[in-house]
């Protein structure tokens, strides 16, 4: 899938819990905003001990400029679970990976095969347009496409070939403008073999085809207004509101924050849940 895989700081260990970290931030952030700080996230959330002894609005304040803070309260609880329950080691096992808060399929896949180099298939929106489109030439749900992907997962080879599907899908096998000019399976794709005909299977392949809600003045953003705010200390509602600048959104943005666990209001006066 291509002479070199890209640099990433998290591909130089098998440590579980860094990578579990690493993979709750690629989630929603870009990789190269999360390799721009990765010293910085391993200074703050190295090991689960650390996460806990910041407090979840510890977790919280230091999330800034990733975005998605509910990621951050999930990270705070798996990493409460992980010290109480497996004593501070992550485990290896898919049915507990998967009982830890806010790790699901993907993120369980990804720590089996990143850290503990299981010959498990790491399947997200990327390899979900490598399958559609190469694999495949046609449209999957998500259950036949865990299934195809670990079909051509190779035997001890797990690591470097998950490694490289996912950047051959972000770099290349792309979801708006894919290059296949310069495609190395271009002879071996089923889509380019059928000539590129009909509409591409990656629109509709479940886990490929995800559109995403406008930021600018939408309720995500109000979110993110109150917790930045809220980062600098307690404000009363009328203060919080004022302060964001934001009135679309912000009182079902604020209360979305408080069912989350992110936000807490006591004596008239909301912070962030410690």
């Amino acid at each position: 899938m291509g002479p070199r895989l890209r640099s990433f700081p998290w591909r130089q260990t098998r440590d579980p819990w860094v990578i579990l970290v690493a993979e709750v931030l690629l989630q929603q952030t870009q990789a190269q905003r999360v390799a721009d700080r990765f010293d910085e996230i391993l200074e703050l959330f190295g090991t689960p001990e650390a996460v806990v002894a910041l407090g979840q609005a510890g977790v919280v304040e230091r999330w800034s400029g990733f975005g998605y803070n509910s990621r951050a309260v999930r990270l705070f609880r798996c990493a409460q679970t992980v010290v109480a329950v497996h004593g501070g080691v992550v485990p290896h096992r898919r049915d507990d990976l998967l009982a830890l808060p806010g790790i699901g399929p993907y993120t369980a896949a990804a720590i089996r095969a990143f850290a503990f180099e299981e010959d498990v298939a790491v399947y997200d929106t990327n390899v979900a347009r490598v399958i559609a489109r190469a694999a495949l030439g046609a449209p999957v749900t998500a259950g036949a496409g865990w299934a195809t992907a670990q079909q051509m997962v190779p035997n001890e080879r797990g690591w470097h070939y998950n490694q490289a599907v996912l950047d051959f899908g972000a770099t290349i096998c792309t979801a708006r403008r894919p290059a296949c000019e310069r495609c190395p399976v271009s002879r071996r794709c089923a889509y380019a073999r059928a000539g590129f005909s009909g509409d591409d299977p990656a629109r509709t392949t479940a886990g490929a085809a995800r559109r995403q809600e406008t930021f600018r003045g939408s309720r995500r953003e109000a979110r993110g207004a109150i917790v930045e705010v809220l980062r600098q200390g307690p404000r009363t509602r009328q203060e919080l509101q004022e302060a964001t600048g934001m009135h679309a959104h912000f009182d079902a943005a604020l209360d979305g924050l408080i069912a989350d666990g992110l936000v807490t209001s006591s004596t008239e006066r909301l912070a962030l849940s410690n």
